[in-house]
């Protein structure tokens, strides 16, 4: 079972590589406009995905400029937003990217759901990142499928935006 898995969860993360290697960047990119400019990279994480925002805070290389986003949060125009939640129809994460959008604050989302015209968080935001994950990764033995690594593939999404984030950063200051 265990090389099931480990299979499965290599073919995800293979997938999320190299269908999603662009938006990885140009999420990075979108980001790094706030900590250049002094501004604030808020974090705005839903449902278990809140495992990313305790990561990105305490980790031993936390996110550079990062605050955890919340109501009483005063956005200004320098910052930006990452909103990371499992489903794309999330409707406190809608709510806020519709917040966003209309007081014109360039913010990032990232879901499982594939870009597509329906798909109105992803229309919303600037650069969106899909962790191509719709079912579970494993097949049971009563035909439906288990394991749906939700958190584990925001966490490789989010290591790979830092990686390039970084990069960014440490080019400027040279």
């Amino acid at each position: 079972m265990m090389k099931i898995l480990t299979t499965q969860l290599y073919g995800l993360l293979q997938r999320i590589a190299t269908s999603e290697e662009e938006n990885i960047e140009e999420t990075a990119r979108l980001l790094a406009q706030a900590a250049a400019r002094e501004g604030t990279i808020y974090f705005a994480t839903f449902g278990e995905m809140q495992s990313i925002t305790i990561n990105a805070k305490y980790a031993v290389e936390p996110f550079p400029s990062m605050q955890v986003f919340t109501e009483d949060t005063k956005l200004t125009s320098a910052d930006r937003v990452w909103i990371i939640t499992r489903s794309s129809e999330n409707e406190d994460a809608l709510a806020l990217a519709e917040k966003l959008s209309d007081a014109f604050i360039p913010f990032s989302a990232t879901a499982a759901d594939p870009t597509s015209d329906e798909n109105k968080l992803a229309n919303l935001a600037y650069t969106y990142i899909s962790l191509k994950l719709s079912k579970g990764l494993i097949p049971a033995e009563d035909g439906s499928r288990v394991v749906q690594p939700y958190a584990l593939s925001a966490m490789f999404v989010y290591e790979a935006v830092k990686m390039k984030l970084d990069e960014m950063l440490f080019v400027e200051e040279e």
